[in-house]
């Protein structure tokens, strides 16, 4: 790819995560490192801006505006995404095309208002085809104003569901990366002379790479996840490759070292 022509990439966080060990399936009294003397990893929930010569691609819509309870004392806060996106300097109208990595409430809540309206008025929006199925005609939950938006007449010509590997944009690809959700995405984006992948929740924390037992307890497809998260951890590996996941501590870049044995590196 020319250099000149290489997209930009940036992160930002709708809010945050309030994890427990629980939620990987693990006892309250591992990693210290990870979970705090209360207990808890406070998590972002991350969302990227993507800018090439004529898009503007934004990947996950955050929680939204309100705040939701999970199991265990854990919980989800929302609603810096808009104030996020003005601080790069980026109006709703500019963005071109929205990519949900699945669609879990917390990477679909900026989509549509109250009204069912899209946030981003004109903006693709691209998805797992296999997420439809499971979460719009399925059994998966989706909040009201979300399922009466991807349902809207007026909003099917903006929806783009995905089934195999694309390139939405010059340099931007989704990549299928099933198991957390039927239809999870990731995608992969080259500056040309380095790539970087964009996890969602394939990968959830830096530690399942110390902890390959430790699972996200939304996986919908445990086992099919598992694998899903062995390959991208093999294409971290390579050198050239970063990546980071929408919970990822303070959404850094990093990848897996080979040494005398497998390690995370930001």
């Amino acid at each position: 790819m020319n250099r000149a022509a290489a997209p930009s990439l940036q992160a930002m966080s709708d809010g945050t995560f309030v994890a427990r060990p629980s939620y990987f399936g693990a006892e309250p009294t591992v990693r210290p490192e990870v979970f705090d003397r209360d207990g808890t990893a406070r998590l972002p929930i991350g969302c990227f801006l993507i800018r090439t010569a004529e898009q503007v691609v934004l990947v996950d819509a955050g929680l939204g505006p309100r705040r939701k309870q999970m199991p265990d004392g854990m919980e989800l806060h929302g609603g810096q995404l808009l104030t996020e996106l003005t601080a790069l300097g980026t109006a709703r109208h500019e963005i071109t095309d929205v990519v949900c990595t699945h669609l879990h409430s917390d990477h679909v809540g900026w989509l549509f208002d109250s009204d069912a309206q899209p946030t981003f008025p004109g903006a693709r929006i691209w998805f797992g085809a296999a997420d439809w199925d499971y979460f719009v005609d399925g059994p998966g939950e989706l909040d009201v104003e979300v399922e009466a938006g991807f349902r809207r007449p007026q909003n099917s010509s903006l929806l783009r569901p995905l089934d195999r590997e694309t390139e939405l944009a010059p340099g931007v690809t989704t990549l299928m990366t099933p198991g957390h959700t039927p239809g999870h995405l990731c995608l992969m984006v080259d500056f040309g002379d380095r790539r970087s992948l964009l996890l969602g929740d394939a990968i959830t924390h830096p530690v399942q790479l110390a902890e390959p037992t430790w699972h996200s307890f939304g996986d919908v497809d445990a086992n099919l996840a598992d694998r899903s998260r062995q390959q991208l951890w093999h294409a971290l590996e390579d050198p050239l490759v970063t990546g980071t996941g929408a919970h990822f501590p303070g959404l850094r870049f990093g990848g897996v070292r080979v040494g005398a044995g497998r390690t995370w590196s930001s």
